[in-house]
């Protein structure tokens, strides 16, 4: 099979959690959010320096003036609110957004003593810069915990179609009845169906937490391939090519068997011949590329509706921002989705 090409098809899951507990309610530890809050800050700089400037000289020495206090508080901002990431994560939500705030009017004292210390400020606004940096860190925060709430109706709409996926008549009865033929003349084969169909739905209906391991992900997708191979036999083509270097890589949880699902679905079951579906994963420094990759029939267009691709564009965006990746493509009867995640 060409690994040059791209498949496709994903849903995700995550389950309501059984009981209350604290998460995080920002977070500012992505790359896309430090270059959002950057470009945010420097934005409103950019309109307050238009204040008072009688020429586009004295809006550039403003402007100016006042970068040299923001970026700097900015990022003295987002370095904390990373680092103490973890500590954030025991306080309530109304602390975490306090911490937020009150960080922003220190950090807006911090940037004005800097302008201070260099003559250009003769009297310092200090109470200016400190409701400055309070309001602007009130933004952020806000903006943050707007994204971090767009988690939550993705999360259900992937929950509810992994487990319409896991759970489907036809995939639990087919998986049955492969058991059932088989106990008499391969009990032990029997066994395994029914110990990896019994993993399927404890991964399904379990507490998920923001991510997984790759690794685990590999593992699940395993099983459930094991499953449908004894469904279609020798239809079902499968190829492994897994990096162990990749596998500490985070993805949301339930990632990859929805993706070898449609493989499935898309690929063997409507052909005759049946169809190759290889998974590959792969470090390339920093990064984890992971392939799910099918043959299609002869004059078979993309599979399915969208739906999944954008569910995981979608979850891929909430976990790693912009450093998370998702293509699909078909070409010359090959579908392979393509995602890329830090590793």
């Amino acid at each position: 099979m060409n690994d040059s090409q791209i498949l496709s098809a994903f849903q995700e899951s995550t389950a309501p959690a059984v009981a209350p507990r604290r998460v995080l309610v920002f977070d500012a530890c992505h790359v896309g959010v430090v270059l959002r809050a950057v470009l945010f800050v420097e934005v409103v700089m950019a309109v307050g320096a238009t204040f008072g400037a009688a020429t586009p000289a004295d809006w550039l020495l403003r402007l100016a003036t006042l970068s040299a206090a923001a970026l700097p508080a900015t990022i003295a901002w987002l370095v904390i609110a990373c680092v103490l990431k973890t500590a954030l994560e025991s306080l309530p939500p109304a602390a975490q957004q306090a911490f937020g705030i009150a960080l922003g009017a220190v950090v807006g004292l911090f940037g004005c003593g800097l302008v201070s210390a260099t003559g250009f400020a003769a009297n310092p606004p200090w109470v200016a810069s400190a409701a400055t940096g309070a309001l602007l860190a009130a933004a952020l925060v806000a903006a943050l915990v707007l994204r971090a709430k767009a988690r939550l109706p993705a999360d259900a709409a992937a929950k509810l179609s992994q487990l319409q996926a896991r759970i489907r008549p036809h995939f639990l009865f087919n998986t049955l009845n492969s058991a059932i033929a088989l106990v008499r003349d391969d009990p032990a084969r029997a066994e395994a169906i029914l110990e990896d169909l019994s993993d399927l739905f404890h991964h399904a209906l379990r507490e998920p937490g923001e991510s997984v391991t790759l690794a685990d992900e590999i593992e699940l997708a395993r099983r459930y391939l094991d499953i449908e191979q004894v469904r279609f036999g020798d239809r079902l083509r499968v190829e492994w090519s897994i990096d162990a270097e990749a596998g500490g890589a985070r993805v949301p949880p339930l990632v990859l068997q929805p993706l070898v699902e449609n493989a499935v679905k898309h690929g063997v079951e409507p052909s005759e011949e049946g169809a190759q579906v290889k998974v590959s994963t792969q470090r390339r420094g920093a990064r984890v590329v992971i392939k799910v990759t099918n043959t299609v029939p002869a004059g078979q267009g993309a599979p399915g509706h969208g739906v999944a691709q954008a569910n995981v564009r979608e979850r891929l965006a909430l976990l790693h921002d912009v450093q998370g990746q998702f293509q699909a493509v078909l070409q010359d009867g090959v579908y392979q989705v393509r995602i890329e995640v830090p590793a």
